[in-house]
């Protein structure tokens, strides 16, 4: 696995795509002297924390989820389920952060706009691999993406005055 210096190298120069350049910014830190040392992740757009997440949030916001089929994925495991629930109340870590790169940087990106994880989709509609044309076809659908998803798509679509 990377480092965190190296993970946002590559997301933030490698995969952004030029026009989002300098107003994305991803941020992951870790407590050290936190009895359990979890952390937390962000993605900042224009400087403003737009998408963020904690450890203890899982926990502590559980009872807002919907007890739907996907309810013990997001609680018990160790990477919680990466869905619209999921990252709306901030519920997933560094450590989920960077399971979501992991998957993304080692798949296509046709497979990681696909991908069940919603972070995965989202790093994927900001890379630079995706062209004005695609953006054009993903606009015809997106009213049917989640709310978290739309916006990060506007913020590209608009970055690339589509």
């Amino acid at each position: 696995m990377y480092s965190w210096s190296s993970i946002r190298r590559k997301l933030e120069k490698e995969y952004l795509a030029l026009s989002l350049r300098g107003r994305i910014q991803y941020f992951v830190t870790r407590y050290k002297r936190s009895h359990d040392q979890e952390g937390r992740a962000a993605i900042l757009i224009d400087g403003e924390e737009v998408l963020r997440g904690n450890y203890y949030n899982k926990f502590f916001k559980s009872d807002l989820f919907p007890r739907d089929e996907k309810y013990f994925s997001r609680i018990r495991n160790e990477y919680s389920y990466m869905d619209e629930v999921a990252l709306e109340l901030g519920c997933f870590d560094q450590r989920s952060f960077y399971s979501a790169f992991k998957e993304f940087d080692n798949q296509s990106i046709e497979d990681s706009l696909k991908s069940d994880n919603l972070l995965v989709r989202i790093f994927a509609v900001l890379d630079r691999r995706i062209g004005k044309r695609r953006l054009l076809k993903m606009r015809d659908e997106i009213e049917k993406e989640p709310v978290i998803f739309q916006l990060f798509f506007e913020v590209r679509a608009d970055a690339e005055q589509i």
